[in-house]
């Protein structure tokens, strides 16, 4: 693969008649969930910590990286 700008056109054949625009188009306030793959020790050890705490995985997840953010940003 390159990194240079290709010059063509767009083919005068592809067919925009039917499309809607901004379809896949994901708002900046919108609650997004994206995979991630976390080892089974980690994943374990914050799944009880949610379960006593009564809140959802990805909530206390969401949180816990967040503060870390937090962090890092005070440390800079």
């Amino acid at each position: 693969m390159t990194n240079q700008p290709i010059d063509e056109e767009m083919p005068a054949e592809v067919d925009f008649s039917k499309a809607t625009r901004g379809r896949h188009h994901v708002p900046a306030a919108a609650t997004v969930f994206l995979p991630a793959s976390i080892e089974k020790s980690v994943w374990e050890y914050f799944s009880e910590k949610a379960d006593r705490k009564g809140v959802g995985l990805s909530q206390l997840l969401t949180e816990v990286l967040k503060r870390d953010i937090e962090i890092n940003e005070a440390l800079k």
